[in-house]
C-alpha cells in the first residue's frame, strides 16, 4: 500500500512539475488589458483625486479656506509634511493618472486601423488621450514648478529630469492645439469607455479650447502678447452652456460612489466644517446657492468656522447632503468658469472677444446659480445687488470677478486655490500667528524625490528659487 501511494505522489508531482510556469499567472487579472479601459481608468482617477476630501491625499478645499478643520488643525496651519501630503497628490497624478494613459496611447497606437474611418478614431483616441495627459501636467506644472515632463514613463531613465515649468507650460499649449486640429468630428472615438463625453468629439475639442482659454489667461501678467494668441484662438469654439461641462456622474454603489461620500459620510468622520471666508460674503448677498452648498447650523443659520482654529463640528454649517450623496457629480471644468474667464478677458482689454465683462460675468453666475439648482430669478434677483452687479460694485475687475468665481468654484478646492494665487482675491484670514505671505502658493515636492531623486530635484529646487511653499511659481507674478 506505501509502494502504491509512493507510486502516485510522483506522478502527481511530474504532473504539477510539467506547469510550473502556471505559477506566476494570477488568474484574477487580466493578462492583456485593452487601451480603452486604460483611458477610462485615468478618467476616473483624475476625478477622485481632484474630488477627493481626505486630508491624506486632497487638501486644497483647505488651502482654498472653503473649509475649516475641527479636531486636526495642522493642514490648515500649513503643516502639509506630516501626513506627506505632496507626495501622495504627485504618485496620484503621475502613478494613477499618466501611466495608464501612456500605457493606453501605447496600446492603441499599435492597433492596425485598415479602413479610413478607423484610421480616424485611432486618431481622434491618441488625441483625446493627449489632451488628458496635457489637463494633468497642467495641474502638476501649477501645483509644483519644475516637473519631471520629458523623461517620463521612461523606464531607462530612474533619475527623470525636472523640466523648465514655463517649457513646460507653453508646451502643454502647444499640443493642446496640435490636438484640436487632429480632432475629426466626422468619426467618433471612445464611445462608452469615455465617461466623460461618451467619445463625443466635438465635445473634447470644446473641453481643449476651454483649457486654452484658461492657460492663455493664466499667463498674462508675465507674457500679454503669448495670452492675446492663445485667447484669441481657443475663444471661438469654448463651452456655451452647463451641458458642455466636463463631469463624471458618479454612482450609488461602490467602489464608483462620490469620493466626497466616502470620505465624509461612509466614514463618518467629522473633520471639516465650512470655512467663514465662503460662508460670510454668501451671507452678506443672501447668496441662493447656501442651501445647495451648506447645511444650518443648529442656529439656523449659515455659519462658518474659524480658519487655522479647532472648531466645534455641530456649532457651524457643514458640506450638503446634496454635495456629500453617493451618486453626486464631479467637475474638471464648467461653463461658469469658462464665462468668468471670459469676462476677464474683456475685462483685461486686448482680446478679440465678444461681449462684455459685464455680460459675462452676468451669464457665469446665472450659469453657477442654475447648476447647483437656483432659478433664473434668483440669479437676476441676486446679480442686481449693489454688492454684486458689476457696474455698481466698487473695486478693480480683479476683486469683482475673483470673489465671485470663488464662490462659484465650491466644492472644487484646487481651481479656487489656483484663482485665489493668481488674481490674490478674494482676501483670506491667515491662521493666527501666520503672516498672509506665509500661506502655501504652491506645494513641496514629494520626499520619495528628495531621496531617491535627489540631484535633480536639487536642481529643481535651485531653479525655482528654493523648494518652499511661498515660492512664487513663474505665473504668480508678485
Amino acid at each position: 500500500m506505501k509502494k502504491i501511494f509512493a507510486y502516485i505522489s510522483v506522478l502527481v508531482l511530474a504532473t504539477s512539475c510539467g506547469d510550473l510556469t502556471s505559477l506566476n499567472t494570477d488568474p484574477k487579472k487580466a493578462a492583456v488589458v485593452p487601451g480603452e479601459m486604460l483611458f477610462s481608468s485615468a478618467e476616473k482617477n483624475i476625478f477622485d483625486n481632484l474630488a477627493s476630501n481626505n486630508v491624506n491625499l486632497n487638501v486644497f478645499r483647505l488651502l482654498a479656506q472653503q473649509q475649516a478643520q475641527v479636531t486636526y488643525i495642522s493642514e490648515s496651519r500649513y503643516d502639509l509634511g506630516t501626513r506627506n501630503i505632496p507626495q501622495a497628490f504627485w504618485q496620484a497624478l503621475y502613478r494613477d493618472v499618466l501611466k495608464d494613459l501612456s500605457a493606453g496611447k501605447l496600446l492603441i497606437n499599435a492597433d492596425s486601423a485598415l479602413l479610413p474611418a478607423d484610421k480616424i478614431v485611432k486618431q481622434n483616441k491618441l488625441a483625446i488621450i493627449d489632451i488628458t495627459e496635457a489637463f494633468t501636467n497642467f495641474i502638476l506644472v501649477t501645483c509644483y514648478g519644475n516637473i519631471p515632463y520629458t523623461e517620463t514613463m521612461n523606464y531607462t531613465k530612474l533619475d527623470p529630469k525636472f523640466d523648465d515649468q514655463k517649457t513646460v507650460y507653453y508646451d502643454l499649449l502647444d499640443r493642446l492645439k496640435a490636438d484640436v486640429a487632429k480632432l475629426d468630428v466626422s468619426q467618433g472615438s471612445f464611445g462608452s469607455a469615455d465617461i466623460i463625453y461618451n467619445g463625443d468629439v466635438a465635445s473634447w475639442i470644446k473641453f481643449a479650447n476651454s483649457v486654452r482659454l484658461k492657460m492663455g489667461l493664466i499667463i498674462a501678467d508675465i507674457d500679454n502678447a503669448k495670452a492675446v494668441e492663445v485667447v484669441n484662438d481657443a475663444a471661438t469654439n469654448v463651452f456655451t452652456s452647463n451641458t458642455d461641462n466636463a463631469r463624471i456622474q458618479y454612482k450609488t454603489s461602490q467602489p464608483n460612489t462620490n469620493p466626497i461620500w466616502v470620505d465624509l459620510v461612509n466614514s463618518k468622520r467629522k473633520d471639516y466644517v465650512i470655512a467663514s471666508t465662503l460662508v460670510d460674503p454668501m451671507n452678506a448677498t443672501n447668496d441662493p446657492r447656501r442651501p445647495f452648498y451648506f447645511t444650518l447650523a443648529p442656529d439656523t443659520t449659515y455659519k462658518g468656522g474659524v480658519y487655522g482654529a479647532g472648531n466645534v463640528f455641530a456649532s457651524f454649517s457643514h458640506v450638503s447632503a446634496k454635495v456629500t450623496a453617493p451618486d453626486f457629480e464631479a467637475l474638471l471644468m464648467d461653463y461658469q468658469e469658462v464665462e468668468f474667464l471670459l469676462a476677464e478677458a474683456a475685462a483685461r482689454g486686448g482680446f478679440s472677444v465678444t461681449g462684455t465683462a459685464q455680460e459675462h460675468y452676468d451669464k457665469a453666475i446665472t450659469a453657477s446659480i442654475l447648476y447647483w439648482g437656483g432659478t433664473a430669478a434668483q440669479a437676476a434677483t441676486y446679480i442686481a445687488q449693489p454688492t454684486v452687479n458689476y457696474t455698481l460694485l466698487a473695486g478693480t475687475w480683479q476683486q469683482k470677478i475673483g470673489l465671485q468665481k470663488y464662490i462659484g468654484l465650491y466644492n472644487r478646492g484646487y481651481e479656487a486655490w489656483l484663482e485665489w494665487r493668481r488674481l490674490d482675491y478674494p482676501i483670506f484670514t491667515p491662521p493666527a500667528d501666520i503672516t498672509y505671505d506665509n500661506i502655501p502658493v504652491r506645494l513641496t515636492y514629494p520626499v520619495s524625490e528628495q531621496n531617491l531623486n535627489k540631484t535633480q530635484y536639487e536642481i529643481a529646487a535651485t531653479a525655482i528659487g528654493g523648494d518652499k511653499v511661498t515660492t512664487k511659481l513663474f505665473w504668480d507674478k508678485p
